[in-house]
């Protein structure tokens, strides 16, 4: 399974709820990085993504978006696709 970066803050619903979706598709291990603590880590992921909330989620080297697009991805049946090895 690809590793999973995501930025996230501390009181973010849609975080959790992105998490739980990776969750029940066996992903056990995320990477978070929270942005809400480093002010650097906030303008990275702005250079990276073009987007300024969270989560902004990655799956290998593959930029998802947030998580109505990790959602939207699931839906379309190509999340199990792009999260395998």
């Amino acid at each position: 399974m690809k590793p999973v970066t995501m930025y996230t803050t501390a009181v973010c619903p849609y975080c959790v709820r992105a998490k739980q979706l990776l969750a029940s598709k066996g992903v056990s291990g995320i990477t978070e990085i929270r942005i809400d603590l480093d002010p650097a880590e906030r303008d990275k992921m702005m250079a990276l993504t073009g987007r300024r909330t969270v989560p902004q989620i990655f799956i290998g080297e593959t930029h998802v978006g947030g998580c109505d697009d990790l959602v939207a991805l699931n839906q379309a049946g190509k999340l199990d696709t792009l999260l395998a090895d």
